[in-house]
């Protein structure tokens, strides 16, 4: 089990990770799993695995490109969801949705849509990004300033 829990800490050491994933990385090596979940277990009781710490730096790292849609379906897809993920995406929110939205769709187009295509283009973009509808509506039509036409 030392070779495991050695495996273990270097996937940590790199970035956290959600118990699912680093459930996942260590069974991919032929390792029995219930040593793995052993491992884990003794991870968790130490403090050195944590998913609310995982979510809370995985919202942090995402939040300035994704919405929080995108956010909380990443978050799922890694083990992490209901109250963990919940509170890691509440820091998230303070942060204006729109405002997010708006940066992403700056940096990207940086001009209002010339025309409906154009339109469409623009929303199913910050849609695949998260935003939602009502964010994404609200930005389109919302006028430009000119720092946001210059760019």
């Amino acid at each position: 089990m030392a070779p495991l829990r050695a495996r273990a800490l270097r996937l940590l050491a790199t970035r956290e990770h959600s118990l699912q994933e680093l459930r996942r990385k260590l069974l991919d090596k032929d390792a029995d799993a219930e040593d793995v979940d052993a491992v884990l277990a003794r991870l968790q009781e130490t403090g050195l695995q944590s998913d609310a710490r995982f979510a809370e730096s995985f919202v942090r790292n995402r939040a300035s490109r994704m919405g929080v849609a995108r956010i909380r379906r990443e978050l799922g897809e890694r083990g992490v969801a209901g109250e963990e993920a919940a509170e890691a995406l509440g820091d998230a929110l303070k942060e204006d949705e729109l405002a997010r939205a708006r940066a992403v769709w700056g940096r990207k187009f940086g001009e209002p849509p010339r025309d409906r295509q154009d339109w469409a283009r623009q929303a199913r973009f910050l849609q695949s990004r998260g935003f939602a509808t009502e964010v994404i509506r609200k930005l389109l039509k919302e006028p430009f300033d000119e720092s946001a036409q210059g760019q």
